[in-house]
């Protein structure tokens, strides 16, 4: 901090003394005036502010700057020649003036309009040349310094434009542009350089009504300068400088103690001055390590670094480099990027493609999780499957994932800009399966639209199809679907005409087709037509080191769809999923996170244990044999009947191994009925995987 000694506390001294006493970068030693009643000693008194007669016992090396407010030349000059090598003595009038034009300059001018008999004891009291124009660009001030600087005469100049007397000014570009340009340099008529600063005037309504020059002899301007070199006088330059930035920005020292910040560091950051100022560079760090710090032990700047700051962990990236004086480290400066809009964006485009892979296949190859072994030998065959125009049959337990292969196959063939058709052939009815998958002519059948209608693999022509559930097929489909195979060809419900097409066939089941060939329920010359290619998915219990990172997937997706920021899972979580075997794997992996995400608290960041006790239930075998043996005098007769049929139907689905067409026809009832009371009571994992 700098140490200010003032001498003369009258208007001036006490003016100096005001402004002096409101900024945190000087402190003020005394205030020395030989009448005791001064106004300056009396508001240094009233402010506890030493104050004094004699200003000699105060003078010493210890002091960084004289404000030399008495205006007196002996006191002046005595002043300067007892000062210590390091000591700057400032003219009062300098000082004053300076200040009053810099941090005052629009309450200023606004006087100097209304009270024009000040301006010439204002203007011409200071050393340094000062020029003020009109919105017109005419000159309407030329103080003494200017006079002599230029050469020119107050009379000869004022009323004319600016650049007929002075053809280098660059005061028309300021009132153009309304920005304030600081210490340019600029030569005169005469040949002098100056260096000036130049100032659009503003009023508090934002009109433009002028723009003045403030400018010295570069030389008094280079002595000042390299009499004044400490760091926190440059704090001061910049201070006004980085207020307007949108970017945070932040300066430490070179201890790692913050120094400066502007609004915009509060406004994204969320901490204030008194949180930050004089405390160490990592205070608003939230996750990740101060660059300030790695900044001040290597000397080198980073640029680039993403971090979480603030008490609200706003995610920032983050530049910092090195302040550097003379080849002395002083600090470090950081800007600090807001990340929230681009990150927006970033979802937002992220979102746009997934609603465009919607109208075709939704997944590539890049979707599908798995570090598992077995998880990358079917990658791999299903990348080679893509690559080649073969049938490919995709074999796995249900929620495995053999859509997601199907769709990343199609993407990664040389059809993934043709049409891509997901067929699921156990939802729709046998009567209606084959005039959809084959299309139908005018008057097929009653109800037939007018013209006829495609199927499913005319709509994917040149294209791939994906027929899910081939197992459920009936015998007179699978005889269609046999001659598509080895034709390429349909024939429309109700046509005669052969239709020839080039369609990629993937076909999906979870049933043992071999058991089902034994079984007679399916053919076996549509299996090895199929069988081509196949390529087995394993299921989940199989591969449990893939949980982790399928949890976050599946997190992202869950919170996108939920508008939750669930961040992951706690370890004890993840050690509990491991030991789970999966029945429904997955898909069943999907449905425990989103209900635990459904039921956590808004606060909770984190799935834990205490989230997934879902896992805890029962198998269905032991829940229906427990339930069968509660007394029935516990249950109504609605409970009964249905914990019967939920025994009934678990013996049937392991009768028949699984199979859900032939559990349906044995029981007499639909195949979409017997997919309703399966989800009813929990049976899918009783079925064929």
């Amino acid at each position: 901090m700098q140490k200010v000694l003032i001498v003369g506390a009258g208007k001036g001294g006490t003016a100096i003394l005001k402004n002096l006493y409101d900024t945190k970068m000087m402190k003020i030693v005394s205030v020395i005036d030989l009448n005791p009643d001064a106004p300056g000693r009396l508001l240094a008194k009233q402010w506890n502010i030493p104050h004094d007669s004699d200003w000699r016992k105060y003078l010493s090396d210890e002091i960084d700057i004289v404000v030399e407010a008495t205006g007196d030349d002996a006191i002046f000059k005595e002043i300067r020649e007892l000062r210590g090598k390091n000591t700057v003595v400032i003219p009062g009038a300098v000082a004053h003036i300076t200040a009053q034009l810099m941090e005052e300059k629009e309450d200023l001018i606004a006087k100097l309009t209304d009270e024009s008999y000040k301006h010439d004891l204002i203007f011409n009291s200071t050393h340094d040349g000062m020029i003020v124009i009109d919105q017109d660009c005419q000159i309407i001030l030329f103080n003494k310094s200017a006079e002599k600087m230029t050469g020119l005469k107050k009379d000869q100049v004022i009323g004319k434009h600016i650049l007929d007397v002075i053809k280098t000014s660059k005061l028309p570009s300021v009132l153009s542009s309304r920005k304030i340009e600081v210490n340019q340099e600029l030569v005169l008529n005469n040949g002098k350089k100056i260096i000036t600063t130049r100032i659009p005037m503003i009023n508090d309504s934002g009109l433009l009504f002028g723009a003045f020059a403030v400018f010295k002899e570069i030389t008094e301007v280079v002595t000042l300068a390299a009499e004044i070199t400490n760091l926190k006088e440059i704090q001061t330059m910049l201070e006004a400088v980085i207020q307007s930035s949108d970017d945070a920005i932040s300066v430490v020292d070179e201890q790692g103690r913050g120094i400066i910040i502007n609004p915009a560091y509060t406004r994204i950051t969320g901490l204030t001055e008194e949180e930050v100022i004089g405390k160490p560079a990592d205070a608003d760090i939230s996750e990740g390590e101060s660059m300030h710090m790695q900044v001040l032990t290597t000397r080198r700047a980073v640029r680039g670094v993403q971090l979480k700051v603030g008490p609200n962990k706003k995610d920032v990236v983050v530049n910092v480099a090195p302040i550097i004086v003379d080849g002395k480290l002083k600090g470090s400066v950081g800007v600090i990027h807001d990340m929230s809009e681009i990150r927006t964006l970033t979802n937002e485009l992220h979102r746009a493609r997934q609603i465009i892979r919607t109208l075709e296949a939704k997944y590539s190859f890049e979707d599908i999780v798995g570090v598992s072994e077995e998880m990358q030998v079917a990658v791999e065959q299903a990348k080679l499957g893509a690559k080649t125009p073969a049938t490919v049959l995709l074999r796995g337990e249900s929620g495995t994932g053999k859509e997601l292969f199907a769709h990343a196959i199609h993407n990664a063939s040389d059809r993934k800009f043709n049409k891509f058709v997901r067929v699921n052939c156990a939802a729709l009815s046998e009567s209606l399966l084959e005039s959809e998958l084959f299309g139908y002519e005018e008057g097929a059948f009653s109800g037939a639209k007018r013209g006829g209608k495609r199927g499913f693999f005319e709509e994917a022509n040149n294209g791939s199809i994906f027929l899910d559930e081939i197992g459920e097929l009936s015998a007179g489909t699978q005889a269609k679907l046999l001659r598509v195979l080895q034709e390429n060809e349909i024939v429309r419900v109700g046509g005669t005409k052969s239709i020839t097409l080039n369609v990629r066939v993937i076909a999906a089941t979870n049933v043992n087709l071999e058991k089902a060939i034994a079984s007679g329920t399916f053919r076996e010359d549509l299996y090895y037509r199929l069988n081509r290619m196949p390529i087995h998915i394993p299921p989940l219990r199989s591969r449990k080191q893939d949980i982790v990172e399928l949890s976050q997937r599946l997190l992202h997706k869950i919170n996108q769809d939920y508008g939750r920021k669930v961040e992951g899972l706690t370890s004890a979580a993840i050690d509990y999923l491991m030991q789970y075997q999966w029945p429904g794997n997955v898909r069943e992996l999907e449905n425990v996170l989103g209900r635990a995400v459904i039921f956590m608290k808004s606060s909770e960041l984190h799935i834990d244990i205490q989230h997934l006790q879902s896992l805890k239930s029962l198998n269905l075998d032991e829940g229906v044999k427990q339930k069968a043996q509660i007394d029935q005098n516990t249950h109504s007769l609605t409970e009964m009947i249905e914990l019967y049929e939920a025994e009934v139907l678990s013996k049937k689905l392991t009768e028949f191994n699984g199979n859900r067409t032939l559990t349906a026809k044995s029981l007499g009832i639909s195949l979409r009925n017997l997919y309703y009371k399966m989800e009813k009571y929990n049976l899918a994992k009783n079925s064929v995987q």
